[in-house]
C-alpha cells in the first residue's frame, strides 16, 4: 500500500514513518507538514492510504477531506477526540487519538489493509466476470419514477455514498439514483469496467487513456492502484 503522512508536527510525522516502516507491504510517497501542499500530491500520485492530522494552520484535516474530489482509504491522527464523530461521518478508516500506541496504530492499518484488499478483489470479480445483457438499455429509478436510460448513452458512472450519478451524452446533469455500485454493474455489459472504487467506465467513450487517468469527454478519471492492472489488461495496454 502506497501512503502519505500529512501533518504540521515534525515530530508526529517521525512517529508515523517509524511504526510504517516496522510495517510490511506499506510505501510512504510523501511526508507532508502543509495540507495545502499535501493536496497537490494526492491530486499528482496513486495513494492507497493517508494518515491525516486534523488541526493544521490554513487548512483541517477534515476540510482536506471535503476538499480533494477522489480522497483515497483515510485515518485520522490527531489529539483532538472531540472530531472523531465528523471523522467517522467522511468515511475514515480509522480515527487515533495523540499519542499514539503501536498497537492501536497496527489494528488501524490492519482494517485498512483488509478494507484494500476487499477492494483488490471486487475490482477483479467486476472487470474480469462481467455480466452479459441482450438488452441495449436499463431502467433507473430516480426520484419517483423508473427512466429509461440507453446504455450507449453512459459514459461513466460516479459512486457516492448511498447514490451513484450516472453521467449520459449530450446531457450537462448527471441522473442521480439511490443505487450501490454492486446492483448497477450487475446491469451492465461487458464494456462497462471500474476504475476506481468511485468510477464506472463506458469504455467506448474513453477519448484518451493517461498513466493514472481515463478521460471521457474531457473529464479525467482515476485509475485506483487496486484497479489499474485489471483496466490496462481489459484495454489491451
Amino acid at each position: 500500500m502506497k501512503c502519505v503522512i500529512i501533518d504540521d508536527e515534525p515530530l508526529a510525522v517521525d512517529v508515523l514513518e517509524t511504526y510504517v516502516n516496522k510495517i510490511g507491504g506499506m510505501e510512504i510517497v510523501a511526508k507532508c507538514n502543509n495540507p495545502l501542499e499535501a493536496i497537490t500530491i494526492l491530486n499528482k500520485h496513486q495513494v492507497d492510504l493517508v494518515f491525516l492530522d486534523i488541526e493544521m494552520p490554513n487548512l483541517t484535516g477534515l476540510d482536506l477531506v471535503k476538499t480533494v474530489e477522489n480522497i483515497p482509504q483515510f485515518i485520522f491522527t490527531t489529539a483532538y477526540p472531540q472530531h472523531a464523530l465528523e471523522g467517522f461521518e467522511l468515511n475514515a478508516t480509522d480515527y487515533l487519538v495523540k499519542p499514539i500506541p503501536f498497537k492501536r496504530f497496527l489494528k488501524a492499518v490492519s482494517r485498512a489493509k483488509e478494507k484494500f484488499q476487499l477492494e483488490q478483489s471486487i475490482a477483479i470479480q467486476s472487470n474480469t466476470s462481467p455480466i452479459e445483457t441482450n438488452n441495449d438499455f436499463i431502467f433507473v429509478k430516480s426520484e419517483y419514477e423508473n427512466i429509461k436510460v440507453n446504455l450507449n448513452d453512459i459514459e461513466y458512472i460516479k459512486g457516492l455514498k448511498d447514490y451513484i450519478k450516472i453521467h449520459l451524452k449530450d446531457q450537462t446533469k448527471p441522473l442521480l439514483t439511490l443505487s450501490s455500485f454492486k446492483a448497477i454493474l450487475e446491469k451492465l455489459p461487458s464494456n462497462f469496467i471500474r476504475t476506481h472504487r468511485s468510477y464506472i467506465i463506458n469504455i467506448n467513450c474513453i477519448r484518451a487513456l493517461q498513466k493514472t487517468n481515463v478521460v471521457i469527454n474531457d473529464v479525467r478519471i482515476p485509475i485506483g492502484e487496486t484497479y489499474k492492472e485489471v483496466v490496462l489488461k481489459r484495454l489491451g495496454v
